[in-house]
């Protein structure tokens, strides 16, 4: 006998979304339900899906579901639908950018005795973060058991990374924002220029920083590479200092972004994506203004700091 799908159960799925009741679900799948993501292939019980759509509703309170139309077959049924929500509380460790997102997607459902017995959906919670512009890089974030092996010893080394980096010279940069009409920034030397054409660079930041929140709500940043006599600016931003602009000489770019006087370089860039790599975040940036002068720029290495006017040629 064919199943069809009763609106006691998408009634059930729109209050657990839309209001939150996700006890409800509970009446209306199988004792040995599943959920399945199509494009990660995990599979999800029903507690995990709970606690899923309680973590969305937090991050994005004013969600609302439809469903745009449902197509059945025999003892089976695919729901399409729309998702809108405003993201203003922290989501998956992003914190609030008051963007408001659309999502689609659509739950191919297998009934059992009335009730769902298994979910293969085509959508995600990262779904949400993609329409945020962020994404995520997965394949980079290794297994918390994994340790990088020193070669000249052959065993696993903890800090053996820490010793690669402090050999890579670097120059000093200051990344800039705005918290509404306050300037923010923090001292970054993870900087890189991805491309020319069209310009493009990367800045990796912690998410830690006080400045992060700001920084990624934001849709532009500025990029000050510091000077030699900007010792202490450096050390201002290296600080725990409440107020870094406080004495401060800066001035605005076209977008607002604080650009640091005095400085050898800077440029104003558009954020155009995001990604997530567990601790940091990686902003990747289209430049929009740039300033360069005749200032020395200083260098940078295992944590000293060095004149690049005293640099010797090869």
């Amino acid at each position: 006998m064919q199943q069809t799908l009763a609106p006691s159960l998408t009634s059930a799925w729109i209050d657990a979304w839309n209001d939150g009741d996700v006890a409800t679900f509970r009446k209306v799948v199988t004792d040995d339900y599943a959920r399945v993501s199509r494009s990660t292939g995990t599979s999800h019980t029903l507690e995990q899906i709970q606690e899923d759509i309680s973590a969305i509703r937090s991050g994005f309170p004013d969600l609302t579901t439809r469903i745009d139309s449902v197509v059945e077959g025999e003892d089976q049924a695919v729901i399409f639908w729309t998702s809108v929500g405003t993201h203003t509380e922290a989501f998956l460790g992003v914190p609030p950018t008051g963007r408001r997102v659309e999502t689609r997607g659509c739950n191919h459902v297998r009934l059992a005795d009335g009730r769902i017995q298994r979910e293969e959906v085509t959508w995600d919670s990262s779904e949400l973060l993609h329409a945020l512009g962020v994404r995520h890089l997965s394949d980079a974030a290794p297994q918390a058991t994994d340790v990088v092996v020193d070669d000249l010893s052959g065993e696993p080394d903890p800090d053996v990374m820490k010793t690669f980096n402090r050999q890579f010279v670097t120059g000093v940069t200051v990344v800039t924002t705005r918290d509404g009409e306050t300037p923010k920034g923090l001292a970054v030397n993870a900087y890189a220029s991805v491309s020319l054409e069209p310009p493009l660079v990367m800045v990796c930041v912690q998410k830690t920083s006080s400045t992060y929140p700001a920084l990624f709500s934001g849709t532009h940043l500025g990029i000050n590479i510091l000077g030699t006599d900007q010792r202490d600016t450096v050390a201002t931003f290296a600080s725990k200092t409440a107020d870094k602009f406080a004495d401060l000489d800066w001035h605005a770019g076209p977008h607002g972004s604080p650009l640091i006087d005095g400085s050898p370089a800077c440029i104003e860039a558009e954020i155009r994506e995001r990604f997530q790599a567990k601790t940091h975040t990686v902003f990747i940036c289209r430049v929009r203004h740039a300033e360069v002068s005749e200032a020395s720029p200083i260098v940078y290495k295992a944590g000293r700091f060095f004149d690049s006017d005293d640099l010797q040629p090869l």
